[in-house]
């Protein structure tokens, strides 16, 4: 006599979600309750977390603000703008003409070819058009737009019509999957400590106390936290924000990516002597 067919996964998972949950706590609860059944992993239980989370917020939520975007400017000489793009890393870039409200389009990395290549090249004509979104909108919905548009990159208007920042597809979808190194992370093959090209330092926030102790000769105990990511957190008394700032031991650290779970990168700059008052942590900064 056979024996009977063992449930699949689908089965199992539909037999726990028989009764109909009434709130998104008590989806919350069942879907907590199938991974503590070996039902769900981790992984799978983490993304639909962070996909429900992620359609409660909005683009101001995730953007990179305008002090912190790394435009392009169509009165730069080309040469110039190459040296730029390349230092900075990034796929995609705003470019401006008499300031950050006057963003003309998108400067794709991977058009300099026709520049490094030696044949002529116009850079107005190069440019993709931009597109322009309120803080205001939600992100399911902005991603629903990236998908259909194919675009990668939105600038984001303030309810003046001011550019407040941008975001890009990796800004939202980090939201559900986490952090995806990708062009504005540290190479993950490389140290996490790099000198970017204006001197100051990259920093992954996973970066070990007693590494980077021995990299910027400071004396941080690793008492309570092994990494800086979590004695900055620690220091701050939240989870940071991108572009919050706060000096300790001469250093100054600036939150370069965050989203709602943790903390992914930094930008660090020693300082030429530590200010008075150093380690109380500031909000990001308003300097265009």
């Amino acid at each position: 006599m056979d024996s009977p067919a063992k449930p699949s996964l689908i089965e199992r998972i539909s037999a726990l979600l028989s009764r109909e949950p009434e709130d998104r706590d008590d989806l919350l609860a069942l879907l907590h309750a199938a991974f503590e059944r070996d039902l769900l992993d981790g992984d799978a239980l983490s993304i639909i977390e962070g996909a429900l989370q992620m359609s409660d917020m909005q683009v101001h939520d995730v953007m990179v603000p305008r002090a912190q975007m790394d435009c392009v400017s169509l009165a730069d000489p080309v040469e110039e703008i190459a040296g730029f793009v390349v230092d900075k890393g990034h796929s995609r870039f705003p470019a401006i003409g008499e300031g950050k409200d006057d963003v003309v389009g998108i400067l794709l990395a991977k058009d300099l070819l026709r520049y490094f290549s030696g044949r002529e090249f116009d850079l107005s004509g190069m440019l993709r058009p931009a597109v322009f979104i309120p803080e205001s909108k939600r992100l399911n919905v902005l991603l629903r737009e990236f998908r259909v548009s194919h675009n990668h990159m939105a600038i984001v208007v303030d309810e003046y019509g001011g550019v407040a920042g941008l975001v890009t597809i990796e800004d939202v979808l980090e939201q559900i999957v986490g952090d995806i190194e990708d062009e504005y992370d540290l190479d993950d093959i490389g140290d996490s400590i790099r000198l970017a090209y204006d001197g100051r330092y990259r920093v992954k926030a996973t970066t070990g106390i007693e590494d980077f102790n021995k990299a910027f000769a400071t004396h941080f105990c690793d008492d309570e936290y092994e990494t800086i990511g979590g004695l900055l957190m620690r220091k701050f008394g939240r989870l940071p924000q991108r572009g919050d700032v706060v000096e300790l031991e001469g250093l100054r650290f600036q939150v370069l990516r965050a989203d709602t779970r943790r903390l992914h990168s930094l930008l660090v700059e020693v300082l030429t002597q530590a200010p008075s008052g150093a380690g109380a942590a500031t909000g990001r900064t308003a300097a265009d």
